[in-house]
This record gives structure tokens, sequence and C-alpha cells, in this order.
């Protein structure tokens, strides 16, 4: 592997911009998940690895992980431990970071027609709620995540690290146009805009045997009118006490579980 002794390096440089740029993500088509246990995530899950990082301590306290780092990684090098710890965006660097090939897809209508569960994510802003969402979605097997593009990044630092993984194995898709792609859902399914009002339907009253979609909206302003009329019913999640409305991961959880229960 090759070392690298100096914080100007060009490889360094471009791993930064990765960590920090939503726009340098895109255009490369890269990310980047830090630490042993995501990176372990990583090629356990079979994504492609173009590059690995190791600082020189992690490298001889680890040798197997590194050893198998090398089968997978396309590119490995190892980094004098001053300079790994400016390359991280964690405050106590574990000494591991993969470069790692994007992963979203375009949802398969026809593997959900029968009766695919599907949660809609419009405008959610917040990278640690949107990390969140996707760890509850694989927990309990969504059949995909589609996300309004003006979602946070979903390749994010704080996203793929609140995800625990879940992003490397959750099917999911960013679009350009949701409440098209709810319309197009509507004509095998039924889609539910989660609101609060509580004129809607129940969600405890909802029935989800057939195709659903459920769709949960933006921290502060909720779901966009858009989407609302395109999902064929709303729906409100009860509450007791003087709540008046719910985190935009938990509420994306309890639909979730509503939905495949």
């Amino acid at each position: 592997m090759e070392l690298i002794s100096s914080k100007d390096n060009k490889r360094l440089k471009a791993v930064k911009k990765l960590i920090s740029s939503a726009s340098a993500r895109r255009e490369a088509s890269l990310f980047t998940a830090e630490g042993l246990r995501l990176c372990e995530d990583a090629l356990r899950s079979g994504v492609t690895v173009e590059s690995a990082y190791f600082s020189e301590d992690f490298s001889e306290k680890h040798a197997d992980f590194v050893t198998r780092s090398k089968r997978e990684a396309r590119e490995c090098f190892v980094l004098k431990n001053s300079i790994f710890s400016t390359l991280c965006d964690t405050k106590t660097p574990q000494g591991v970071l993969f470069v790692i090939k994007t992963l979203d897809k375009t949802l398969d209508f026809d593997k959900m027609k029968k009766n695919g569960k599907v949660l809609a994510l419009d405008c959610v802003q917040d990278p640690t709620n949107l990390g969140t969402i996707l760890r509850s979605a694989e927990a309990f097997g969504v059949d995909g995540v589609v996300l309004s593009r003006d979602c946070c990044d979903i390749y994010a630092p704080k996203v793929i690290r609140g995800s625990m993984g879940a992003v490397f194995r959750q099917p999911f898709s960013v679009v350009d146009d949701l409440p098209d792609f709810i319309r197009r859902f509507n004509a095998f399914g039924e889609s539910y805009a989660a609101v609060l009002d509580r004129d809607s339907v129940k969600l405890t009253d909802c029935d989800f045997s057939s195709a659903t979609l459920c769709a949960v909206g933006n921290e502060g302003n909720g779901l966009c009118d858009a989407v609302i009329s395109a999902c064929t019913h709303k729906v409100f999640i009860p509450m007791q006490g003087g709540a008046e409305s719910l985190n935009v991961s938990a509420a994306a959880s309890i639909l979730i579980w509503e939905m495949i229960k």
C-alpha cells in the first residue's frame, strides 16, 4: 500500500471534498464511510469500494481487516496518524475511511405491484432524521424508500452514520418529481399522505394489505400540497396528551410498522 505523508496530497483533498460537499459527491458519484463498524458493513454488503484509507495505528491493530479490504477495494493507502486525523469528519477518528460508489437506482414497480410497501420522503432536511428513517426502513423490511430531490443528501456523512449501514442495503431512489412518482404508484396501489388533520383517516383504521405508499414531509412544514394531492388518502397518527406532532423519523417509523405488520 502506498504511504501518504502529506496533508496536501491531491487524493486527500478530493476525499475532503466528498466529505464536505454534496455537489462533489454527485459529480463524482462517490461518497465516504468512516469507522470500523461502517466499513465492515460496507464490505459485507457488497458495495463497490473505490479506495480505502487507513491510519498507521489502525493498519497495525486491524491487520486482518486491512487484508480483507485490500482484496475488495480498488486502491488502498496508509496515512500517517496525524494526517489521517485531519481527513475525517468525526471528532475521534477510528483510523479507517472508505470511498464508495453511489448506490441509488430506479425502484422496480413490477416488484411492488402485489403488496409492496414504499415510504416516500418529501423535503426531509435533517441528516440524523434521514439516517434513522433508513435504519427503520431496513429493519422492518420496506421494499423501497423514495426521496424528493430537495431532501438532504442521502450520502452525507451524518446520514451514513445515522443509518448504521442501512444505506448500503435498503433500496431507495431520488426522484425529481415526487407527486408524479406517487401518481404512477396509484395505478396499482394505495397512497397515504401523513398529515395533522384529525378529520382524515386514523392510522389504526387503515387497510395496508395491498401495495401501499406512505408519505411524510419536511420537519417544519410537513408535506407540500402537491404531494398531498397526489396521494389517494390522508392519514393521521393518533396521539395522547398535549402532543401536536411527532419528529419525522418517529412518524415514519410508526407508519412503516403499520404498513408491514
